[in-house]
C-alpha cells in the first residue's frame, strides 16, 4: 500500500492517526539530506512582475510548504498536471495510471526571485532529483520530478542546469527529472491545499517536509521568508 496515500486517507478521516501511525513507523525512513548545489550558471528572469513555474517533486505537501517560504512567491498551489482535466482527481492520479504528477503551480515576481534560483531551490531541498517515479516513501509516476516547461527558454535553462549539476557530481546518482511540455493545471481538493502549515505535528509531515522547510532557512537566508504565503480557499 502507498504510504503517502495511508496518510491523506488518514488525513481526511478514513484512517485513525495512530493506525496510520502504526503503518508508517514500520517501512519510513529518515528524511533525506539535502544537497547544497551552486545556483544555475545562467538564468532567466521572465519580464513583467508576475510569473508562473511549474514543478512536481513527489508528494505536493512538502514541495508547496517549502515555496510558500520563498521570497518573491506570491502564491504556490498544489495540484496536477500531465494529464486530462476528467482525471485530474486525487483518488483517480492516485491509480499512476493518468499521466498526472502532483504538482506545485508556483506564481512568483521575477524581480524578487528569479527562474533559476526556483529552480536551485527545488533542486537542492524541495525534491530528490535522482528519483525516478518515486520520492522517499511514495511510490509511481505520480511522484515523479518533472520540469513542465512553459517556453523555450524555461526548457534550454532547465536542460543546461540539469547537465551542470551532472558534470559537477554531487548526487549520488544522475538526475533523472523529466522536462515536460506544459499543457494544464488543474488545482487539487481544498484539503491539500495549505496541508503542510495547516498539519505541522502530522507523521507524515514531520518525518518527510519539516526537514525540507529547515533546509531551506538554513541553506538559503537570503531566500527565505518565515511567514508561508498561504493558499486559503480556492
Amino acid at each position: 500500500m502507498n504510504l503517502s496515500r495511508i496518510a491523506k486517507m488518514a488525513a481526511v478521516g478514513v484512517l485513525s492517526v495512530a493506525a496510520a501511525f502504526g503503518l508508517w513507523q514500520s517501512t519510513v525512513g529518515a528524511q533525506e539530506a539535502p544537497v547544497i548545489i551552486p545556483p544555475p550558471a545562467v538564468d532567466f528572469q521572465p519580464p513583467g512582475n508576475e510569473a508562473k513555474a511549474i514543478f512536481a517533486g513527489g508528494c505536493f505537501w512538502g514541495v508547496q510548504g517549502v515555496f510558500q517560504h520563498v521570497k518573491g512567491v506570491k502564491n504556490a498551489v498544489s495540484g496536477y498536471s500531465g494529464g486530462e482535466a476528467n482525471t485530474a482527481v486525487y483518488e483517480v492520479v492516485g491509480t499512476g495510471q493518468t499521466g498526472h504528477a502532483e504538482t506545485v503551480e508556483i506564481t512568483y515576481d521575477p524581480s524578487v526571485v528569479t527562474y533559476g534560483q526556483l529552480l536551485q531551490i527545488f533542486f537542492s531541498v524541495a525534491t530528490n532529483p535522482t528519483q525516478l517515479n518515486y520520492q522517499g516513501p511514495d511510490h509511481g509516476t505520480q511522484y515523479r520530478n518533472a520540469i513542465f516547461y512553459q517556453s523555450a527558454d524555461e526548457k534550454q535553462m532547465a536542460e543546461a542546469y540539469i547537465a551542470q549539476l551532472n558534470a559537477a557530481g554531487l548526487y549520488p546518482a544522475p538526475i533523472v527529472t523529466t522536462l515536460e511540455p506544459f499543457k494544464a493545471f488543474y488545482p487539487a481538493e481544498q484539503y491539500h491545499q495549505d496541508f503542510l502549515t495547516l498539519n505541522p505535528s502530522w507523521p507524515y509531515i514531520v518525518i518527510n517536509d519539516l526537514p525540507k522547510v529547515a533546509a531551506l532557512e538554513e541553506l538559503f537566508p537570503k531566500e527565505w521568508q518565515k511567514d508561508p504565503v498561504l493558499v486559503g480557499s480556492l
